[in-house]
């Protein structure tokens, strides 16, 4: 007989026990199911709410485009302050990291001064990149870095100054 039992929430493996022998399986959920459970997840509130997220457009079948927003941390200079962010997740998505860009102007490490892209070769989130992050870890793990010695006392733009459109 086949029992099947989580073995991790997150990665989506599953073992199977058949006469005694295990064997790891790792389920591919589809692209859109995974963005409707994210969608889910941003709408009903995550954590502390410190981070935010849903569809730029309601309207948007392919769930491609999302806003999100970032709090700053306490004791920060960052403090009191809300970051908007765009992001967008490609057709390969989960499997291939979305486009993060701030359209809130930040001075922090991994993102471009200039155009608020989150450069993937410097965030490491996004440089190793794992099939089981969500939206949601991005907007966490920036938000961690806000918290990081090389960060958190970093001289910010004027508040409320914002990226030109791409």
């Amino acid at each position: 007989s086949v029992v099947g039992k989580a073995r991790d929430g997150r990665s989506g493996e599953f073992w199977t026990e058949r006469v005694g022998v295990m064997s790891a399986e790792t389920i591919i959920v589809p692209r859109n199911f995974r963005l409707l459970e994210e969608l889910e997840r941003g709408e009903h509130g995550i954590g502390d709410g410190s981070v935010s997220y849903g569809l730029e457009d309601a309207d948007d079948i392919t769930l491609t485009r999302w806003n999100c927003t970032i709090l700053g941390p306490l004791n920060t200079t960052y403090e009191n302050r809300i970051y908007m962010l765009s992001v967008v997740c490609g057709d390969k998505y989960p499997a291939v990291p979305p486009t993060v860009r701030f359209l809130s102007k930040i001075n922090l490490s991994g993102v471009n001064r200039h155009t608020g892209v989150v450069e993937p070769s410097k965030f490491a989130t996004l440089k190793y990149w794992k099939r089981d992050y969500r939206i949601e870890t991005v907007l966490t793990d920036l938000r961690r870095e806000m918290v990081a010695p090389l960060n958190r006392r970093s001289q910010q733009p004027s508040e409320g100054s914002m990226f030109q459109s791409a």
